[in-house]
């Protein structure tokens, strides 16, 4: 039943994912710029009607059975005792009935408190939860959204940071390890600076697959994508197509890539235009005109939206890394870079400039805006 269900919800994904071939919609960060020390949530929204956004009565952006198919995942047998996280920043006191609506919509089991598959805590584990923000809370519900719809198998522990900075964040990874997640998304990023190095350890966590959203503002690098102990996650354009896998995937002109002016390179990757770390890793869907459908209430509407960035990516890696199940035994991003004929190639695309080359320009093999590729099943994970 749940099967049949996910099929007839993907119907209503057809016309957007083709329309966005023809045209852009237009679209805002819904987070704001911060200041030094904090970071900036990677969710980008689609506007829908005069540049203002109008919650949908129904979901219209690419949902579970999309994904599932574009990445050939096996996520209806997979996942079950993994644990993944979500680290943001802020409350969403409506977190837990949005999920239930979006499960509920395309069919997937319940994910509760109460049945103990979803689990909400504040960054020190505890239930003082911080005050509310509506843009965050539409990250927390896309986060939450997508490992639903990537691992419906999965626990979900949402961490919620006192404040956007650094420090609180970084608590807050350092509490989804101390309470068993096997993987943690990160789906935001801050400008590198000299003093990005001091928070390096809370994202370094080995036995504990730690992804990181690239960035929404083209080529350059942010922390913590930057870290050389995090999966760095970069975006793309995913279309459905009549070629054999049935979807194409060109580099998103939004994602963020680059080498680490402060970062050293790990030894397990092996681009040459770069002395430092390369971001990213690896990458899936992240164009809000290929979005995926979200549904919220404590945001700028209530109903369901479509959004893009690489606030999409992040969770959607660290969730195929849930299915996958090696995550104590996987060393960061190393495991991609030894497995790549299990990823999808992107080979075209481009995020900014940087001279024609590879650190924002998608080629054959290893580039900056996409890294090895997207997930073709869960080989390389």
């Amino acid at each position: 039943m749940a099967a049949l269900l996910l099929t007839m919800a993907a119907t209503t994904t057809s016309a957007f994912a083709q329309a966005s071939n023809v045209r852009s919609f237009t679209s805002h960060h819904v987070c704001g710029a911060v200041a030094a020390g904090n970071v900036h949530c990677n969710a980008v929204q689609i506007d829908s009607k005069g540049g203002k956004t109008t919650p949908n009565a129904s979901p219209s952006g690419l949902n579970p059975t999309d994904l599932q198919s574009a990445y050939k995942l096996p996520s209806s047998t997979a996942g079950s005792g993994q644990t993944v996280a979500i680290v943001d920043a802020y409350n969403d006191p409506n977190a837990e009935s949005d999920l239930a609506v979006y499960r509920s919509q395309f069919g997937l089991p319940a994910c509760t408190t109460a049945n103990g598959c979803f689990r909400k805590v504040d960054q020190n584990g505890g239930t003082k939860y911080p005050r509310g923000n509506s843009g965050w809370a539409e990250e927390i519900s896309l986060d939450l959204d997508m490992v639903s719809a990537i691992c419906p198998n999965c626990h979900i522990l949402l961490v919620e940071a006192s404040s956007s900075s650094f420090t609180n964040l970084g608590t807050g990874v350092n509490t989804a390890v101390n309470l068993g997640a096997n993987t943690i998304s990160n789906s935001y990023g801050g400008n590198e600076s000299s003093s990005e190095t001091s928070y390096a350890s809370y994202y370094n966590h080995p036995g504990h697959v730690i992804t990181a959203s690239s960035g929404d503002n083209g080529y350059g690098v942010e922390s913590p994508a930057a870290y050389n102990t995090v999966v760095a996650v970069g975006g793309t354009s995913l279309s459905k197509s009549s070629n054999t896998r049935g979807w194409s995937e060109t580099a998103w002109n939004g994602a963020g890539s680059g080498c680490s002016a402060y970062i050293t390179k790990p030894s397990w990757q092996k681009d040459s235009g770069c002395s430092r770390r390369t971001v990213a890793d690896v990458s899936a869907v992240a164009d809000p005109n290929t979005g995926v459908s979200v549904y919220d209430t404590y945001g700028q509407g209530s109903g369901w939206m479509v959004f893009g960035g690489t606030s999409v990516a992040s969770p959607i890696i660290a969730s195929v890394y849930a299915l996958a199940g090696n995550a104590s035994s996987v060393n960061a991003a190393q495991s991609l870079y030894s497995n790549t004929g299990s990823l999808f190639d992107v080979t075209s695309g481009s995020n900014g400039s940087c001279g024609g080359s590879y650190l924002c320009t998608a080629g054959s093999g290893y580039d900056g805006p996409t890294g090895l590729g997207t997930p073709n099943g869960t080989g390389a994970f």
